[in-house]
């Protein structure tokens, strides 16, 4: 299936002065060539992944980049599928990341985020981290799980649970000894990191980079030979890629501190958090929660549905 199929990231921040009307189009598209994924439509751009067959997605771009904003959009390509995705979703948000009121934080033109970080290709990190060295600073700019179990070697990792925790945490005291240092912010797909840089530089980060295509482009290019470790996490049924069978396994279980890489749902299903747990933890159905709170409220749930 894998070698018909793929998955495409891409985002590009741009005025849009009528999301709905790109909304619909984008959907009508996506549908007419049985994508399947999630995209999101702002005035400040665009941010979408979509699964399907090659040759379709390769349509996908072509008709894409016929909208004048999109022209130069970059398109990131993964291993994967539709099957990947439950359905199509073409949503229009007021946010294309979902930071706290990040409308007010930046502004955007034909060109994307104004001052935002300068964007490092793969081959350049490599030669500031050379030159540079120990004053580089990897910052993670995803939420704390997905660091948990990859990252890049002596990352900063803010304690965030969601991207609102950014502002407070870049407005804390905790990270005043690197301010003066150089930056590389990095994220996913890069689309985080021209945010979190442009909030970084407004207070009082001297020197930002961001990873250009984020973590997705980096393990193109040096896949587990390079500065990066661990794996990714990713927001479709994957749940986790690795870039190839020699990536290190940096996660620990929550219960037995084992080596893993795994994520469960939190067996209460009012629960939207996720569970890093060893293959062998999950045998015990009592494991598969967040916290004991979550296995209380389970079962108190249960017991009243008698």
């Amino acid at each position: 299936m894998y070698d018909m199929q793929k998955i495409l990231l891409y985002y590009k921040f741009t005025p849009i002065a009528d999301p709905h009307t790109v909304m619909l189009w984008q959907k009508t598209l996506t549908d007419s060539l049985s994508l399947r994924g999630r995209i999101l439509v702002s005035n400040d751009g665009i941010n979408g992944t979509v699964g399907g067959d090659i040759d379709d997605l390769k349509r996908y771009i072509k008709e894409t980049k016929k909208f004048e904003g999109f022209k130069g959009m970059v398109f990131k390509w993964s291993i994967g599928s539709r099957e990947d995705f439950p359905r199509m979703s073409v949503k229009v948000r007021r946010e294309l990341v979902g930071f706290q009121n990040s409308e007010d934080e930046f502004d955007v033109n034909a060109d994307g985020v104004v001052g935002g970080g300068k964007h490092l290709k793969p081959k350049q990190v490599h030669e500031l981290v050379e030159q540079y060295g120990d004053d580089v600073i990897f910052f993670d700019g995803r939420n704390a799980h997905e660091a948990s179990i990859g990252r890049f070697k002596n990352a900063v990792v803010p304690n965030t649970n969601t991207s609102r925790d950014f502002i407070a945490e870049l407005e804390s005291d905790k990270y005043n000894d690197i301010k003066d240092k150089k930056v590389i912010t990095y994220c996913t797909g890069g689309i985080r990191c021209e945010v979190i840089s442009s909030m970084m530089k407004k207070r009082g980060f001297k020197d930002v980079y961001q990873i250009d295509g984020g973590i997705v482009k980096y393990g193109e290019s040096y896949g587990d030979d390079g500065l990066w470790e661990g794996a990714l996490r990713v927001f479709d049924d994957r749940m986790t890629v690795r870039f190839s069978d020699r990536a290190k396994t940096i996660g620990v279980c929550t219960h037995c501190s084992g080596k893993t890489s795994n994520f469960e749902n939190c067996a209460h299903t009012e629960c939207n958090d996720l569970v890093l747990i060893c293959e062998s933890c999950t045998a015990d159905t009592q494991l598969l929660f967040h916290t004991e709170d979550c296995r209380k409220a389970d079962q108190a749930k249960t017991k009243a549905a008698q």
